[in-house]
């Protein structure tokens, strides 16, 4: 884990609301496993005083020709607008500073068994599956069901489908793809094929529909939550879920950030959000 204070080197809305980040950053991408995530703290501004959390999209290297760096490698974080501190990140340009605190938190387990991977996700949690695919099509089978409101929130098509992973898109409104839900997209594949394990990512209600999906086709599945978090270490206990077979005389409680953001779904007690 590092603290460090670095260079933005461009931030684009790529859709209504939807920015990528792209950002400085040294030697990050040998500690990053896929499915980790960072806090990131906007340098000129006093307010918000806490940091944001952000899973990481993807890393890369710049080209030679970018000299005059200290140095060329680069963290890339998508992002939706929702409040105080992602539209004060909306508003920074290249050449602007921000603090990230990371890699953090335990990302997928790509040790998985053999066989297919099916990755599901819901608006914005594309942002951790794209490292996750890129690992794990260089050995296997992986397809990308992506699910949006709308046309305009259909984010990194063309980022999966260059490596070779196999997307699906469905939304609510059918404006892009086949309309309908993600999860009925999901049980039709279910249905034709039974993969080695699910990964998916987006708003709880959809992973609890996930989750359900999977336990009915006995499927394995890791999940991604999302969650508000004050510290990104465990410390401030802002991020707490219930684990699998709690209860008050023999409570489990689990921190996203820590514990997290990726557990197996059989860890995850989800009666909390019925």
């Amino acid at each position: 884990m590092k603290d460090f204070n670095t260079t933005v080197l461009s931030n684009q809305e790529i859709s209504p609301g939807f920015f990528r980040m792209r950002v400085l950053a040294p030697d990050f991408g040998k500690e990053l496993h896929p499915g980790q995530f960072v806090m990131v703290r906007v340098q000129r501004n006093p307010a918000p005083f806490l940091r944001r959390p952000f899973c990481v999209f993807r890393t890369g290297v710049l080209p030679p020709e970018c000299d005059g760096l200290p140095c060329r490698e680069y963290v890339e974080l998508l992002y939706k607008v929702v409040g105080q501190g992602t539209a004060i990140m909306a508003a920074l340009h290249g050449g602007d500073r921000v603090d990230i605190l990371g890699p953090l938190g335990n990302g997928f387990d790509l040790e998985c068994g053999a066989g297919d991977v099916i990755l599901v996700a819901g608006g914005i949690g594309v942002a951790p599956l794209f490292m996750t695919g890129e690992t794990l099509v260089r050995d296997r089978r992986v397809d990308l069901l992506l699910g949006a409101r709308c046309r305009e929130e259909v984010l990194a098509v063309t980022e999966f489908e260059r490596q070779g992973i196999e997307t699906y898109v469905s939304t609510d409104d059918g404006s892009l793809g086949c309309k309908g839900l993600v999860t009925e997209v999901l049980e039709q594949r279910l249905e034709e094929r039974i993969p080695a394990v699910v990964m998916a990512c987006g708003p709880v209600p959809m992973l609890r529909k996930i989750n359900s999906i999977c336990n009915s086709y006995e499927v394995p599945l890791q999940v991604s939550l999302e969650a508000l978090m004050g510290c990104g270490v465990g410390a401030c206990l802002g991020c707490v879920i219930k684990g699998a077979g709690h209860s008050d005389q023999s409570p489990r409680q689990l921190t996203v950030c820590e514990d997290g953001p990726v557990f197996w779904s059989r860890d995850v007690d989800w009666s909390q959000w019925s």
